[in-house]
């Protein structure tokens, strides 16, 4: 996209000097930093390959705008600008584009204090709390299934049953997850009993901005993954990310581990901001939701090296299969320390 199409869809570039220029890594969109005379602003141009159905993150977005307007966040929610159609999104030569305001500061690919863990769980807490008059079944399904783990244990079943001349460890491993049916069941109940919120759902530590000081977050971002879901998703998911001694990609088995001393400062901060709402049901489910979660992104490893990895990109063919690796030692690790997880969980919550 040129400088005079941007500013021609865009109200806010109208009669402004434009310079467009590469940003970050992009990794799933095309990622453009507009510089302005005294503004910047992010263009994404839009990976529909990943996310196949742009038009329903827009719809879910459209959900937000009032309640930005009339309730804000104590950090930016930066929703894609509209146009002067009065939508988020734009076609330009057959490619879709959103505009953001650009946030200054610093974003983490992992903690290194346990004031950044609270800080990261409190934010998003702080988001579920805000976002809890929003009518979750309004929202729409940008990615389908996307955290049903019944499903993702049902399709290793289904890939298991073509796949032949396992070795030991892997065989070891299948076992491992498929042993993991009591905590698919237990998921199960919860689908039964606790109330569709509009969550976040891909609550890394990366997926925030810090001021360049690390002492506040200064925005929460990509909102892509923005639908409906369960508080034990995004806390979840946020033990899975920040609570291990090491990442999704590491094998040094011996050294992956749940710190407990994170975990404690996760759940301080996540029920810092859901404390007021929150029912019971809910607030026992997020102390099994890292489990849930590191329980889901292991079968999704694992189907994936049985399929011949076709879904996650590998830098070497048996990187799935280390990645599930990890998960299952991290999931261990996690089940070893319940009666622990649990009695931070009744200290901090203060329920029995």
């Amino acid at each position: 996209m040129t400088s005079d199409q941007l500013s021609k869809l865009y109200p806010v570039l109208e009669n402004q000097h434009i310079s467009l220029s590469p940003f970050g890594e992009g990794l799933i969109h095309e990622t453009i930093l507009v510089e302005c005379t005294d503004h910047k602003y992010i263009l994404q141009g839009f990976n529909d390959a990943v996310f196949q159905f742009p038009d329903r993150i827009d719809h879910n977005l459209s959900l937000l705008y009032t309640q930005v307007e009339q309730n804000p966040l104590p950090f930016q929610l930066p929703l894609p600008i509209l146009n002067r159609w009065g939508s988020g999104l734009s076609d330009c030569e057959g490619k879709k584009y959103r505009l953001f305001e650009f946030v200054q500061g610093k974003t983490l690919q992992q903690i290194d204090g346990l004031d950044q863990a609270f800080l990261a769980a409190q934010a998003y807490g702080e988001f579920a709390d805000w976002a809890k008059v929003i009518d979750a079944h309004q929202m729409q399904e940008t990615i389908p299934n996307f955290h049903r783990l019944d499903l993702r244990y049902e399709k290793l079943v289904e890939v298991t049953g073509s796949s032949k001349n396992l070795n030991e460890e892997e065989s070891g491993i299948l076992d491992f997850y498929l042993s993991q049916k009591p905590l698919i069941d237990w998921y199960l109940t919860q689908l039964e009993n606790l109330p569709l919120r509009v969550m976040h759902n891909d609550t890394k530590i990366n997926n925030l901005i810090f001021s360049e000081n690390l002492e506040k977050v200064e925005a929460l971002i990509d909102l892509d993954t923005l639908m409906g879901g369960y508080l034990m998703y995004d806390f979840g998911d946020l033990v899975r990310t920040v609570a291990c001694s090491l990442p999704e990609t590491a094998t040094q088995w011996d050294s992956i581990q749940l710190i407990s001393e994170v975990f404690a400062e996760l759940l301080k901060g996540y029920w810092d901001g859901i404390k007021g709402f929150s029912t019971l049901a809910e607030s026992r489910s997020i102390l099994l939701g890292g489990e849930v979660m590191t329980l889901m992104m292991g079968l999704r490893f694992f189907t994936d090296h049985l399929q011949g990895n076709i879904y996650y990109r590998v830098s070497y063919p048996e990187q799935n299969f280390h990645r599930a690796k990890n998960q299952m030692i991290f999931l261990q690790s996690q089940q070893e320390q319940r009666e622990r997880l649990n009695q931070i969980w009744e200290k901090i919550t203060g329920l029995g």
